[in-house]
């Protein structure tokens, strides 16, 4: 086994961990999620979710890696101090950082098409149909959506490949302030709208009946994925720290800060809808469609819409890093290859894959993998719906059932207003998170 890098600090561990929670889901899917489901009251239900489900397995995900220093299959092996059974959870991880990274990288394509659409001042004067058209176009171009998940994916790579303290580290230095920079900017702008003050109305003020049965089950699923849960990711971030590291504290400050960016996303982006009289429950489209044409109206708009996307091109990047991390962990400790070859087969292969999905929107929309689902959205699918789920269902029930949980009970000793969180945390683990989890799968299935 080859030696174990670790972080230079905690400073940089915050900045990589939040990087890696912060992406396209606080950015995109926070805020058309939230429209869609009537706001206030979801936000609530969303914020007690992160409490009682997302961060008992942020925390668990955090702890049994930092014990294993190890790849997410070794770690098992490590604390049960055997060839474990349970290593198959690792693997279920890299399956699904495989997956998730080859669609994901293809979104990020797209991000940078539309990054230099706006450097080119592209949406300025378009109409809204305009500004549909781009898209369209951007997907019935085999060639152009290649292209450009290639180029995401080799900036991904060119990070990675640097290693933990010049690769990853020095570049989440780099990308997470200038995101925050971004995101600020956005936010001072947010307030001097008209609509500042109904986006607030909207994201805070809990409007019950809007809350249905659906959108329960949604902030569920978002306060789970939005911490990039399931798939590996903290727990090969985790290996790579010190056993002397305050977990409870970087676990909260980490949630916190993942919970701050996407409610200051939802402000700015809500802001700008409802300054322009727009319904909140735009969708998806929201960010390739909605915004870019109200951006095109506002006398900032080239400015605002070169701030906004270089922001959800950071967020994509920090994630897509880690992801791609936690494929390269693992050959890494089980090859005699150099870290470059490891790192660049990985993501030649990621790569090859999301070919699929890029050619969803075009050369192979008629061909559905199972019935009505293109390769994009089966990946999409498998992924969110089905394995990383599954991988945080396992990872819950391992920390809470599988460990011992005197030695769990030690991390809390020198914390003694986080006592009644440790009940929280092993009985989140034990029954409340996979509950939910099960819950929130057979729904996905049956619905």
């Amino acid at each position: 086994m080859k030696n174990r890098s670790h972080w230079s600090g905690p400073l940089s561990f915050f900045l990589v961990a939040v990087g890696s929670a912060v992406g396209l889901g606080n950015i995109w899917k926070f805020p058309y999620i939230a429209g869609e489901n009537g706001g206030g009251a979801f936000v609530l239900v969303y914020l007690l979710c992160i409490a009682l489900v997302g961060l008992p397995i942020f925390v668990a995900e955090l702890y049994i890696g930092r014990e294993g220093q190890s790849n997410i299959v070794h770690t098992f092996n490590v604390l049960e101090k055997k060839k474990s059974r349970w290593r198959f959870v690792g693997h279920l991880g890299i399956l699904s950082a495989f997956v998730i990274l080859s669609f994901y990288s293809v979104v990020g394509g797209w991000i940078i098409d539309y990054f230099l659409k706006a450097l080119n001042f592209s949406f300025e004067g378009r109409s809204g149909s305009d500004i549909s058209g781009m898209l369209n176009l951007l997907f019935s171009s085999p060639g152009k959506q290649i292209i450009y998940h290639m180029v995401f994916m080799f900036i991904t790579f060119m990070i990675v490949v640097g290693g933990i303290s010049k690769g990853i580290e020095r570049w989440s230095k780099i990308l997470m302030p200038a995101f925050l920079i971004l995101l600020l900017g956005l936010f001072i702008y947010s307030v001097t709208t008209p609509g500042f003050k109904d986006s607030l109305v909207f994201l805070f003020y809990p409007d019950f009946k809007m809350l249905t049965p659906s959108g329960v089950l949604e902030a569920v699923g978002h306060s789970f994925f939005t911490l990039s849960l399931g798939m590996g990711a903290i727990m090969t971030y985790g290996s790579y720290l010190k056993k002397s590291e305050d977990l409870i504290k970087t676990a909260f400050y980490i949630g916190l800060a993942d919970t701050i960016i996407a409610l200051m996303a939802g402000i700015v982006i809500f802001s700008i809808v409802f300054t322009y009289g727009l319904e909140p429950s735009s969708g998806p489209k929201l960010m390739f469609e909605t915004l870019p044409t109200l951006f095109s109206k506002d006398a900032a708009g080239n400015v605002l819409a070169m701030s906004f996307f270089g922001l959800v091109l950071f967020a994509a990047l920090t994630s897509s890093v880690s992801l791609l991390q936690v494929v390269v962990s693992y050959f890494e400790e089980n090859s005699n290859l150099s870290k470059t070859a490891i790192t660049l087969l990985s993501a030649f292969s990621i790569f090859c894959l999301g070919i699929l999905s890029a050619l969803s929107t075009n050369l192979l929309s008629d061909f559905y993998v199972v019935e009505g689902l293109t390769f994009f959205d089966f990946f999409d699918k498998l992924s969110s719906h089905y394995l990383l789920p599954l991988g945080g269902l396992l990872m819950a029930v391992f920390f809470g059932w599988k460990l011992d949980t005197e030695e769990i009970k030690k991390i809390f000793l020198d914390h003694p207003k986080t006592k009644l969180y440790f009940f929280v945390l092993i009985w989140s683990n034990r029954i409340l998170a996979p509950l939910a989890i099960l819950i929130m799968t057979i729904n996905s299935i049956f619905s």
